[in-house]
Order: C-alpha cells, then structure tokens, then sequence
C-alpha cells in the first residue's frame, strides 16, 4: 500500500470513530446491550466500505461531513451481519478481527440483540441527519435496504448457506457474492457519488464499478482462507474448507482464482474510467482490495 493510500485510510478511519463515539454517547440504552454493540463496531477492522463512500464522494463533492452519518450507517449494517455470520447457526466462528467473536464474548442471545439493534440504529441516523434533504434520506434509505435486505445482502448470505457441500458454477458463485459481499459495496459507491452530485450515467457506470470491486473482495478473501496469515487477517485460516464452502480457490483452482481476480480488476478499472473516476483515490482502494493480505 502507498503513503498516501495508508495516510487516507488512517485519517478517516479516526474521523469514522469519532463520529461513531459521538452517536452512541448520548444514546441511553441498557449497557449491556450498548457493551455488545460497541465491542463490535470498535474491534477494528479496515472500515473499507465507508471509505469507500467517501473516495467516493471526494470525486463528485466537496465537504465530508454531508455523507458522514450515511457511512456510520453504513458501517452498523456491516458489523451487524458479521456478528450474525459468526453466530452458532451460521459460520460458528470464535474470532473475528482477532478478537472473540460477539457471542463468545457475551452470549449468544446478547450478540443477536446487539446485530438487530446495529441494523435498525443505521436507518435512525440517516432518517435523522439535518444535512440530508428529504428526497436524499428517502432515497439513501431505499437503496441500503434493498442492499442489506432480502433481495440484497441476506439473499446471499442464504444462497451461500444452501451452496455448502454443493457444486456451484461460476456464474451461481458469483450471484451469491454480488448479493453478500457486492451489495454493501455497491451502496457505498452509489451514495457517495449520488450525494456528491454525480450524474444518472455516472452512477451506472459506478455501480458496474462496485459490482466488480464486491466480487475482486470475495475473491481475495477465498484466496486469504488458503495463503492468509491468522496474525494479519484475525481469524481463523481454511475455515471456507472446513465448512464445505464454495469458493473460487475450490471451483477454479488457486491460480485459476487469481486470474479471473484480475479479470475482474480490468472491468473494474474499464467502468471507473467510463464515470471519468479513473484519477481517484478509487483507483488505489480497488488495486489495494485486489493486493491485500488481510
């Protein structure tokens, strides 16, 4: 990762925390739930998605601040479907981000409650931003819906359930993580552009983008399963194997999984220069999702 790149990442994620901080200090809610919430939200993470949103933005707009609460949301839903994925009915891990997951650390009905409240929490804070018009939140709120929703994010988080032990093809692998994986991202993309004042045809030009970006994601990630290093990635290695997953690495092969990884980050790079994007920071993020070690 470049200077800049790593300067970028360190300063808005600080920005992220303190706004975050700021959200939940003044929300007076039972503290063990608050305690679940938190411990989840804080325990690091690359906060890739809001960064996103705001490389994003930085294209189109001007000043942060309008797109912070939508990327504070947009953080809560992740964080939500992580501790839900860790859970005992899911993927049963014990550690996230190198720490014991939400329900190894409380319990499972604790860790359930505090997902639910992360969820509905995000769609408060953009319902509730006095930078956002009303046309703004009503469309922010459509579109993480759908995203995070039954025909978005929780579809693919069930077609990838009924995929274990299965032989998928590559177009069905790829349906399953542009759903679970791609559609957080494409709303990162999407709402940073739209608030910063892009077009209608650059912003399907972005969304092709982030289509690409979710799936060059997954790909690393299945990639990390077999070559990661458990100190750097925080949880634990062959995990995918373990539980019969479908992957590219499976499917494909290692090497196979690389190459169609830099299929991907072709398109990816065609349809940023199509938005007239292919001077930002998104460049550096999409070759640091396609290069990352954790």
């Amino acid at each position: 990762m470049n200077e800049n790149l790593q300067r970028y990442l360190d300063e808005y994620r600080d920005k992220l925390e303190q706004t975050y901080n700021a959200y939940f200090s003044q929300l007076d809610i039972p503290t063990n739930l608050k305690d679940s919430m938190l411990y989840s939200l804080k325990a690091g993470g690359k906060r890739l998605r809001p960064i996103l949103m705001f490389a994003s933005y930085e294209v189109y707009g001007e000043t942060l601040d309008k797109v912070m609460s939508s990327a504070v949301a947009l953080e809560m839903i992740h964080t939500y479907s992580l501790i839900h994925d860790d859970l005992p009915a899911m993927d049963d891990d014990d550690y996230r981000r190198g720490k014991l997951t939400n329900h190894k650390q409380f319990n499972e009905a604790t860790a359930i409650l505090a997902g639910d409240a992360l969820l509905t929490y995000s769609f408060q804070l953009i319902s509730s931003d006095a930078l956002l018009s009303s046309d703004e939140k009503v469309q922010l709120i459509r579109i993480l819906s759908e995203a995070s929703g039954p025909a978005g994010m929780v579809a693919g988080q069930i077609l990838d359930m009924e995929a274990e032990k299965q032989a998928v093809s590559l177009d069905e692998m790829e349906e399953i993580h542009a759903l679970k994986t791609g559609e957080l991202i494409r709303f990162a993309i999407f709402a940073g552009a739209y608030l910063g004042g892009a077009t209608d045809n650059q912003l399907k030009h972005l969304t092709d983008y982030a289509y690409y970006l979710g799936l060059i994601f997954q790909v690393q990630d299945d990639i990390l399963d077999i070559t990661g290093d458990i100190s750097k990635i925080g949880k634990s290695v062959g995990s995918d194997e373990l539980n019969e997953k479908s992957t590219y690495p499976k499917l494909l092969g290692l090497d196979g999984a690389i190459e169609q990884k830099n299929q991907y980050v072709k398109k990816a790079f065609k349809s940023l220069h199509l938005a007239g994007a292919d001077n930002s920071l998104l460049t550096e993020l999409t070759k640091y999702f396609s290069e990352r070690d954790h």
